[in-house]
C-alpha cells in the first residue's frame, strides 16, 4: 500500500462509517481483512487508496458489499 497522490476521503469515510456501524475496532477489521491496522487507518483517513483486492477483503470483514460501500462513498462525496 502506498500513499496516494489522489486521496479518496469519501471512500475512507465510508469504510470508517461501516466499521463503526458494525461496532468493530480498526484492529479487528484489519486482522480479519489480512492488513495492518496502520494501513486501514491510512485508508480511513483518505491518505491511501486500497487495491481492489484489499477493498474486497475490507468489505468482507465489514460484512458489507462493494456496492454498498460504493453507494455510501458516492453519497459522502456529493
Amino acid at each position: 500500500m502506498r500513499r496516494s497522490e489522489r486521496p479518496q476521503p469519501a471512500l475512507g469515510e465510508a469504510v470508517r462509517q461501516l466499521r463503526e456501524k458494525r461496532g468493530a475496532t480498526q484492529e479487528a477489521i484489519a486482522r480479519e481483512a489480512g492488513i495492518t491496522t496502520a494501513t486501514l487507518s491510512l485508508i480511513e483517513r483518505g491518505q491511501a487508496n486500497p487495491t481492489w483486492d484489499t477493498l474486497k477483503k475490507i468489505t468482507a470483514a465489514l460484512g458489507s458489499s462493494m456496492g454498498a460501500l460504493g453507494t455510501l462513498s458516492d453519497k459522502l462525496d456529493a
